[in-house]
């Protein structure tokens, strides 16, 4: 089970003096950079739950869509049709997005 990402704090950025100021700038520079690492651990969380974990189904190996929830979201790996929307057949080529509409699964 993947760790619940935590929100990065937005930064309190200091206010920029009328002339060029080195420490300053440095301040800035740290100040950013520590918030876009928070930023990355965030993505980096959600990219291994979410991505790296997806499960590619073939149409025929597909829960039925009347057991799943609808909104239930994966993918299949041998669809005949990319058109959105369209119920999705199996023996085809095409690796598509699915959800289950509670009836049927739909591509998208």
């Amino acid at each position: 089970m993947a760790t619940k990402p935590q929100n990065p704090a937005v930064p309190n950025l200091p206010l920029a003096p009328d002339a060029y100021d080195r420490q300053y700038s440095d301040k800035l520079t740290n100040i950013l950079r520590l918030f876009f690492n928070q930023l990355n651990a965030v993505l980096t969380v959600l990219t291994n739950a979410y991505i790296s974990n997806t499960t590619f189904y073939t149409v025929a190996t597909l829960p039925p869509a009347s057991t799943t929830n609808a909104g239930t979201r994966t993918f299949v790996s041998d669809s005949t049709t990319t058109t959105f929307g369209a119920t999705v057949t199996g023996g085809g080529t095409n690796a598509v997005p699915v959800y289950s509409n509670g009836t049927s699964w739909k591509v998208g």
